[in-house]
C-alpha cells in the first residue's frame, strides 16, 4: 500500500481503465489508484469485467449509489482518509505522462512538508485550474471534505485554487503533466457524460453554488481550519 492514492471517479467510460493502468506502467507511478464507479452505470458490466481481470494491489474499486462527481470524490475520499497520506483526484479523462521524475514523486515531495495542495500542467488549463489535484489528507479530515458539497460537478477547482492561496500552501508543477483530454481541447469527442456536465443548467448550477460558498462565509470558515491546520503543523 502506497502513502498516495489517486481517485477516479468514473461514468460511461469503461474503456478509460486500460489507458489509465498503462498511464500508471508509463510513468512508473507507485500510487494507489481507486476507480470510484456508480452502481447505475449503464456501462457497468464494462467496468465490472476490468475489475476482474486486475489483478494488481494498487488498484482499487468503490462501486456505490450515484453521488454525482464530487458527492462520489467525497464519499471515497472520507473512506480511506486515515489510510493515506495523501490523496488525489483526476477525471477519467486525465493521463499523467512520463517524466524524468515521476508525477506521484514530485507530488509527494511538495506536499510532505505539511498541509498543502499540488497540481501539474494539464495542457489545457495550466496554472489557472487544479483541473487534478493532490492534497495532503488531513485538509480533507479538517473540513469533512475533499471540496464543498454543494457543487456537483463544475468549479472544484476554483475551490481548490482558494484554498491554497489562502492557507498560503499551493504548488503548481509546469513540468508535470496530467494530460487533460478533453473536447475543450479537441481531444476527447463530446460523450453524454460532457453534455451532461457541461449544460447550460449545470453550468449555471455550480456557478451559483461556488459564488455563495465564496462570498457567504463558507470559503472563510473552511480557511480558518485550514489556517489553523498549518499553524499545528508548524
Amino acid at each position: 500500500m502506497d502513502d498516495l492514492l489517486m481517485i477516479v471517479p468514473t461514468r460511461g467510460r469503461p474503456d478509460s481503465i486500460p489507458a489509465i493502468l498503462q498511464a500508471w506502467q508509463d510513468t512508473g507511478a507507485t500510487a494507489d489508484l481507486l476507480f470510484a464507479v456508480d452502481d447505475d452505470d449503464p456501462k457497468l458490466d464494462g467496468y465490472l469485467a476490468h475489475r476482474a481481470t486486475t489483478d494488481d494491489t494498487q488498484v482499487r474499486w468503490r462501486i456505490g449509489p450515484r453521488l454525482r462527481l464530487c458527492g462520489t470524490l467525497n464519499a471515497a475520499a472520507l473512506e480511506v482518509a486515515d489510510q493515506y497520506r495523501f490523496l488525489a483526484f483526476m477525471g477519467d479523462d486525465h493521463r499523467p505522462r512520463p517524466a524524468t521524475v515521476p508525477w506521484d514523486a514530485r507530488f509527494r515531495e511538495c506536499l510532505s512538508g505539511g498541509p498543502g495542495i499540488v497540481y501539474g500542467n494539464d495542457l489545457l488549463m495550466g496554472e489557472k485550474m487544479p483541473t487534478a489535484v493532490a492534497m495532503t489528507s488531513d485538509i480533507v479530515r479538517t473540513l469533512g471534505y475533499f471540496a464543498p458539497p454543494a457543487l456537483v460537478h463544475l468549479c472544484l477547482d476554483l475551490c481548490w485554487l482558494d484554498w491554497g492561496r489562502g492557507m498560503g500552501r499551493i504548488t503548481y508543477l509546469p513540468d508535470v503533466i496530467v494530460e487533460h483530454l478533453h473536447p475543450a481541447n479537441g481531444k476527447a469527442a463530446v460523450d453524454q457524460g460532457y453534455e451532461e456536465c457541461n449544460s447550460p443548467e449545470q453550468v449555471s448550477s455550480d456557478a451559483a453554488a461556488y459564488y455563495d460558498y465564496r462570498d457567504k462565509g463558507g470559503l472563510d470558515a473552511d480557511l480558518a481550519k485550514l489556517r489553523k491546520l498549518v499553524e499545528g503543523a508548524a
